[in-house]
């Protein structure tokens, strides 16, 4: 038999029936239905895509017993409530980037991404084989929510701006979209941070309510057209060197489950996780190409400007450790992790890409 064509037909929950690793759901097994609340528009097929891809492995792998209807944000409850959705049993899961709930507790932002921290890799690594996972689960568990990652960006873009960055003084008085710790961070630099949902951000930008703003990748951007209205794009976004994204899903809810079905989220989970950075990293260079076609201006970020950030986000992330004692004992560990892995990416994939980079393009 051909094995590729094997592989092909079987889908996920073939393969991993060949594979031994997912029994077949039993007949007695119940059917259950469950609701997604994701923080995302429908119009972005990548961020609110990989929830419903979520959705379609887990049915999967349950032959149909296990469905979990997915909403985009507003449906339900709105783009910032899905956590407290969650927390409250409103919906069982949601799908989030964990950097909105900082306010909460500002340890969230490990779940995400911190300023200049790590890439997706590493943040693969640090979650699946360096017990970041472990320590999130247990910074989950006290707000009644069980975890899984379920997506990544990659490195993102940069923001985009109705009027060029040339120095940190260009910063002073800009108002700006921004997530992540990145708005502490620009607050010392003289920005003015805004928290505005995915679904408002093009208009807020177009009535000139925001100066900037910054989304996600070429792919994402392009879609919602930002560079139409701010067209100075600027690369790279130190504040995400990657962007992982989380399934909240009710602890309550998730003990229920029979072994078989929990096991099923998890692999549903990875697989999707996988292939979200799999469809940025294809569809990324043509909508660059197509952004530059319809007149974005793109500039690389200055190193002054890089320089003060990163000099603003040790300022940062020194006053929260003097106030948080889960962001003190989680970015030490975290820090320690991010250096060994950069002892080794600079001998390998750093050292690579750059030489590889410089003679074919």
């Amino acid at each position: 038999m051909d094995r590729r064509r094997f592989v092909q037909g079987t889908g996920l929950a073939g393969i991993l029936l060949t594979a031994g690793i997912a029994p077949a759901v039993r007949a007695e097994q119940p059917a259950l239905r469950w609701r997604l609340a994701s923080s995302y528009p429908r119009s972005l097929d990548t961020l609110f895509g990989v929830s419903e891809e979520f959705a379609r492995n887990v049915a999967a792998l349950t032959d149909g017993a296990f469905q979990i209807e997915v909403s985009a944000g507003g449906e339900i409850v709105p783009a910032f409530g899905v956590f407290d959705a969650v927390q409250n049993a409103t919906v069982e899961a949601a799908h989030a980037i964990a950097f909105n709930f900082i306010g909460k507790n500002e340890a969230f932002a490990f779940d995400a991404i911190l300023p200049f921290g790590m890439n997706t890799r590493m943040m693969n690594a640090w979650m699946y084989e360096a017990g970041g996972m472990a320590l999130l689960r247990e910074l989950y568990a006290r707000y009644g929510i069980v975890n899984f990652p379920l997506g990544n960006t990659g490195a993102q873009w940069g923001g985009w701006y109705r009027k060029q960055i040339r120095s940190v003084e260009d910063l002073k008085g800009l108002k700006m979209r921004v997530g992540n710790m990145a708005g502490f961070v620009l607050s010392k630099l003289g920005a003015v941070p805004q928290a505005i949902p995915g679904g408002e951000v093009y208009q807020a930008l177009e009535k000139g309510t925001i100066d900037a703003v910054e989304w996600s990748s070429p792919y994402d951007d392009q879609k919602l057209g930002f560079h139409r209205v701010a067209p100075y794009g600027y690369y790279p976004a130190w504040w995400e060197g990657s962007a992982q994204v989380t399934l909240l899903i009710n602890a309550k809810s998730y003990e229920a489950l029979p072994k078989s079905y929990r096991e099923a989220i998890r692999i549903a989970a990875t697989d999707a996780h996988t292939r979200m950075l799999a469809k940025y990293d294809s569809r990324n260079p043509e909508a660059l190409r197509r952004l530059i076609a319809e007149g974005a201006k793109i500039q690389r970020m200055p190193k002054e400007v890089m320089d003060a950030a990163f000099k603003a986000s040790r300022e940062v992330f020194a006053e929260l450790e003097e106030k948080n004692a889960d962001f003190r004992r989680l970015n030490a560990l975290y820090q320690k992790f991010l250096r060994d892995e950069y002892s080794w990416f600079r001998l390998s994939e750093q050292s690579y890409d750059q030489y590889l980079a410089s003679v074919i393009l």
